[in-house]
Formats: C-alpha cells, sequence, structure tokens
C-alpha cells in the first residue's frame, strides 16, 4: 500500500523573492524532492494547505486530522513548519488512531538548496514504513514521540524534552 503524503507548507516549501527579501509560497517541491532523492515508495500526495505553521490554525489542524482519518492509507507522512509542529501532532495523537503519522519539515528552504529537506522528508518516508501506529516527528535523521519533543530555538535542532 502506498504512503500518503499530506503537504500542509513551512519553510519546507517556501520561496526567497530577490527583489523583496519576503519568503512566499509559490508550489510544492514535494514530487522534485522525491525524483531527486530516487524515492521508489509509492505515494499518494495531496496538497492541504500552503501556509507557515505560525499562521496554522486550529481549523487548519482539524482539515490534517480529518483527511488522515479519512484517507485508504494506515502510514502518512505530513510536511510541516517547524515552529508548531508539536501542536498539529498533539491534536493528531486525540483524534487519529491506528495510522503512523510521521510529521517531517526543514529549517531551510529547498530552494537555498542546502536545505536539511531532502534528507528529513527520506527519513519520514522510512519511520512511516517502519514504525508503529502512533503519531512521530521526524527531523534530523531521528524520530521523536509526539509528547516527547522540541524545536531548541537555539541550535536549530529537535530534541527529546525527557
Amino acid at each position: 500500500m502506498s504512503v500518503r503524503i499530506f503537504i500542509t507548507g513551512g519553510t519546507f516549501d517556501k520561496e526567497y523573492n530577490e527583489i523583496t527579501g519576503q519568503l512566499y509560497f509559490n508550489d510544492s517541491h514535494l514530487q522534485d524532492l522525491l525524483e531527486m532523492g530516487r524515492s521508489k515508495v509509492p505515494v499518494e500526495i495531496r496538497t492541504l494547505m500552503m501556509v507557515d505553521s505560525l499562521e496554522m490554525t486550529d481549523q487548519d489542524r482539524e482539515l490534517i486530522a480529518h483527511q488522515c482519518n479519512h484517507c485508504d492509507e494506515d502510514k502518512i507522512v505530513i510536511t510541516h513548519g517547524t515552529d508548531t509542529m508539536n501542536i498539529t501532532a498533539q491534536l493528531l495523537a486525540q483524534k487519529v488512531k491506528n495510522k503512523t503519522i510521521i510529521l517531517t519539515g526543514a529549517m531551510i528552504p529547498i530552494k537555498f538548496g542546502s536545505s536539511d529537506g531532502l534528507f528529513n522528508l527520506g527519513s519520514a518516508l522510512a519511520f512511516a514504513q517502519t514504525l508503529s501506529a502512533g503519531v512521530y516527528v521526524a527531523m534530523n535523521g531521528r524520530y521523536f514521540n509526539w509528547d516527547n519533543v522540541r524545536k531548541n530555538k537555539q541550535t536549530g535542532m529537535f530534541e527529546e524534552l525527557k
């Protein structure tokens, strides 16, 4: 069975406007990343939204949970902004059962060329295929249980709480 990938935005898919210096969303780069990584994992991709996670609403999170509950696949990867990934993970843990859900993102936009996004996506796909049902965050080559992770804003790395 395929792995379902839901795109929600975040730094993963941001682009840089050279004139204004602003980061913005145009379109997802996910398909390009899968090709660049030479992934042979069967996937079904759906864009749910393209938002910065700091601007994600409770309604947005409810939509993500609804889509997870109603998709046929039981292995799900969600690309998500890193700032509020743990909030979405908490809601998913409460509302979605019997599925393996991996949230992942990037600290540097893919378009910058030196992004961690390709590695994080590959890790998330591998974890989705191997971990038992539950909600996890995959960043920096590691996976974390949804209730034992935080983004360390000083180091730019994800780490366990305990």
